[in-house]
């Protein structure tokens, strides 16, 4: 395959980013909610409930910025590759969680 592209190589993190915020944007409007839940699960078992993702820096890499808590990190940058599943939930499905913000559309 030609077109793989694999961690550590440039790619197309603002449109990946983009993508992921548009399926959350879709989730949300699809169930008639104000945002969305989103939970990040690393290779390993490393769960992350998100704020935001960003694209940056790139050359593989994002950044997520997970809700607030107990030993959690205000940001994380991680290889692309790290990421296992990424789950979308409405909040009433978990009372006690936060939202993420899905960026307004540039232009």
């Amino acid at each position: 395959m030609t077109d793989l592209w694999t961690p550590g190589q440039a790619g197309p993190h603002e449109e990946l980013v983009d993508r992921i915020h548009r399926q959350i944007a879709r989730f949300a409007r699809e169930r008639g909610i104000e945002r969305a839940v989103v939970e990040l699960e690393l290779r390993g078992g490393s769960r992350f409930e998100l704020d935001a993702v960003l694209p940056e820096p790139g050359y593989g890499f994002v950044t997520i910025r997970p809700h607030p808590g107990d030993d959690i990190p205000s940001e994380l940058i991680l290889p692309v590759g790290m990421i296992e599943r990424i789950e979308l939930y409405a909040a009433h499905d978990k009372p006690s969680r936060l939202g993420f913000n899905v960026p307004e559309p540039s232009g």
